[in-house]
């Protein structure tokens, strides 16, 4: 009876297991749908307000199938939200669109028999032949926007200036209005094309294929005729530590964007990381104030837990997130409890002491002298110079 009675007990709890599991579909009552399957949803990226402005996630810098990307825009935007960013720029290659001859062969019966194949989307040194661009450089632009307005991301028209890597450089021009104007064969004058029709121009991964950051000759002809605006110290899973001091100097904005081809997901989301952002210190999420944003450099670039940017931001932004509070008063000491409220981790060390993880949305405790009016703590993964860290007072 005993073994019956346990039988019956396994029975019962195998069948409420399995209602739990699925629900009867609202139209189909032939159809259960798993109950544990999760709709797409948004991984919120937490920041505080700093200085009476929002901090929105950005990513300055991606790449679709209208160039040399793997997939639509659509995806790309829809990818943007749901790694929790505010702000997506639009930046397709101007001179390299491989994916164009794929097009051109998959739409051969649709097209004059002239063009079998893809035409300038692979300018090199030599320039473009007598058809030019045949393509329409904002369209991707366009299907970002009518994309966008279904998440509330804001989409900045741009493009790509791709020259070689090494020897010249690539620029991304932002908030563009007419990107089919910007090609020239001359490097600098397609810069100056874009700046011409109120682009604000960043130089992206200035080392990448190089040796050094040191400026190419093209390179130093465009900062020198002021047409550079921000510059990214990282891009993808490269750092470059000397840009801060170089952005500072020069008065530029600073940024860490992605540079995405394929998936987020294969770079960062599947392994728990947050993608690499720019963070834009913003009255509004609107193309007039992010434009401010990144005129007044009130920027920080965010990388696989590293911030960097201008000192006395670091410190706003670190002394706006985390929190101290007393917890008692012993002897000679004041213990405290420190509480990161945001979604970056934080590696914090206090006076000559060894150094310490402050997690996201957790709280460590320490202790200071009672007669200290602060606890000071320096910040390892804040970057305000290539090998300098912000020490932040806090209150308590």
């Amino acid at each position: 009876m005993k073994k019956m009675s346990m039988l019956v007990a396994f029975a019962l709890s195998v069948t409420t297991a399995g209602a739990q599991s699925y629900y009867q579909d609202s139209k189909n009552p032939e159809m259960l749908r798993h109950a544990d399957r999760h709709e797409p949803c948004r991984r919120e990226v937490v920041l505080p307000q700093v200085n009476g402005y929002n901090v929105y996630k950005a990513d300055l810098h991606t790449h679709s199938i209208f160039s040399d990307g793997s997939v639509m825009p659509s995806y790309r935007v829809e990818e943007a939200w749901l790694d929790g960013l505010d702000i997506m720029a639009v930046t397709e290659h101007i001179e390299y669109r491989p994916r164009e001859a794929e097009y051109v062969e998959y739409l051969k019966k649709y097209v004059d028999e002239k063009y079998d194949k893809g035409v300038n989307c692979r300018i090199g040194s030599k320039g473009l032949t007598e058809d030019g661009i045949m393509v329409d450089l904002n369209h991707c632009v366009k299907l970002s926007q009518k994309e966008a307005a279904k998440y509330g991301i804001l989409i900045i028209p741009g493009a790509e200036i791709t020259r070689n890597g090494t020897n010249v450089g690539h620029f991304n021009a932002l908030f563009t209005t007419d990107n089919n104007l910007i090609y020239d064969p001359d490097p600098v004058q397609a810069v100056r094309n874009a700046k011409a029709q109120g682009a604000l121009v960043q130089h992206n991964h200035p080392g990448w294929t190089r040796k050094d950051i040191n400026m190419t000759p093209t390179e130093e002809i465009v900062y020198g005729e002021g047409l550079v605006d921000g510059v990214e110290v990282m891009n993808v899973g490269e750092f470059y530590p000397g840009i801060i001091d170089r952005v500072q100097e020069r008065g530029l904005f600073i940024s860490a964007n992605t540079d995405v081809h394929s998936t987020t997901a294969v770079g960062y989301t599947l392994y728990g990381s947050l993608r690499p952002m720019t963070l834009v210190f913003a009255k509004e999420n609107t193309l007039e104030a992010v434009r401010e944003a990144l005129e007044a450099d009130r920027t920080l670039a965010l990388g696989f837990n590293t911030l960097c940017g201008e000192e006395q931001l670091l410190k706003d932004f670190f002394a706006a997130g985390v929190k101290v509070r007393v917890i008692r008063q012993t002897g000679k000491t004041v213990e405290l409890a420190v509480t990161n409220t945001t979604s970056i981790p934080y590696t914090i060390r206090k006076g000559e002491a060894n150094q310490q993880k402050l997690d996201a949305f957790s709280t460590i405790r320490l202790s200071v002298s009672k007669k200290a009016k602060t606890l000071d703590l320096t910040v390892l993964n804040m970057f305000c110079g290539k090998e300098t860290h912000p020490t932040v007072k806090l209150q308590f």
